[in-house]
């Protein structure tokens, strides 16, 4: 195992060879405290959102290309949430929750899933740009959990018995949400077609079950190394090999130069009906809560790109 404290805003894999498995790790705290900072979520939204970007963390860190993004979205028509969406690039993470206040005040302090969403889907895509490869799958969003809605995606879309584990929790430092990941591969290594993957394989129920001994108040206490949850899980097990770490950030994508280079591409007369009362255009970033004032003059057709 890594020597070094693996404690927050990181995710950590292992492999367990003898009983070909793959596993996930990972932990948010200040980095999910700087997502959620700007927004003035309810206390639902934000652990909501929480096991979200930690879900996502772990299906990040299952990506072989550095390059790779992750793209997690659930969607419905008429629920108290009609759009949740997370994104991992590179380590960096983003989330979004598109919600009713009034609605959600109604549905009480700890509202189900199906009371947030109604009947929605949940579609998460994978993109490795450098291998060109790209894969999405769509499932009903079921469940008590977001965690239970991915164990389905892996079964149902992916036909990859998985066992996902999420817990939150909220103190005065600010938050911490921790997650867990273990997937039976098949004959133990990756890359192989999923088709090959046997369902009933007589070392998957062993790995379930140790995986989904841990306590949700380990994966998120912060004084709990990653490496040390492992050694709790699996400590007799013949070999368990870890995996590189993968440090965890705040990072969204919007940036001046990028806002200015989409304005520009409007004709010249949509543009200026883009000018509010302060002659400024304003551009909102949904992910960060940032609003970027833009004028003309920044826009001119000599800048477009």
């Amino acid at each position: 195992m890594p020597k070094t404290k693996l404690s927050t805003d990181v995710a950590l894999g292992v492999t367990i060879p003898a009983r070909n498995a793959r596993g996930r790790l990972a932990r948010l705290g200040p980095a999910l405290d700087a997502i959620l900072a700007n927004h003035g979520y309810p206390p639902a939204i934000e652990r909501l959102l929480a096991e979200a970007l930690v879900l996502t963390a772990l299906l990040g860190s299952l990506l072989k290309e550095r390059q790779g993004q992750v793209t997690l979205q659930a969607q419905t028509d008429n629920g108290v949430v009609d759009l949740l969406v997370c994104d991992f690039l590179g380590g960096q993470l983003r989330g979004y929750v598109r919600h009713d206040r009034d609605r959600l005040a109604e549905a009480g302090p700890n509202p189900s899933l199906f009371a947030l969403f109604g009947k929605a889907y949940l579609a998460i895509t994978f993109d490795q740009p450098v291998s060109d490869q790209r894969y999405q799958g769509i499932v009903p969003l079921e469940g008590d959990s977001i965690a239970q809605a991915a164990e389905s995606f892996f079964a149902q879309s992916e036909q990859i018995p998985s066992i996902v584990r999420l817990s939150t929790s909220k103190s005065e430092s600010g938050w911490s949400a921790g997650g867990l990941l273990f997937q039976h591969l098949p004959e133990g290594e990756e890359g192989r077609e999923r088709l090959h993957t046997r369902l009933d394989h007589p070392d998957w129920p062993h790995v379930a079950i140790l995986a989904g001994s841990v306590k949700p108040e380990e994966l998120t206490d912060a004084a709990l190394g990653l490496d040390d949850i492992v050694w709790r899980l699996f400590h007799e097990e013949a070999e368990v090999r870890a995996i590189e770490p993968l440090p965890l950030s705040k990072g969204c994508r919007c940036d001046p130069d990028y806002v200015r280079s989409v304005i520009a591409r409007f004709p010249a007369a949509e543009r200026s009906e883009m000018v509010g009362g302060d002659g400024l255009i304003r551009v909102d970033c949904a992910f960060c809560s940032h609003s970027f004032p833009i004028t003309l003059d920044e826009v001119s057709d000599d800048s477009q790109v």
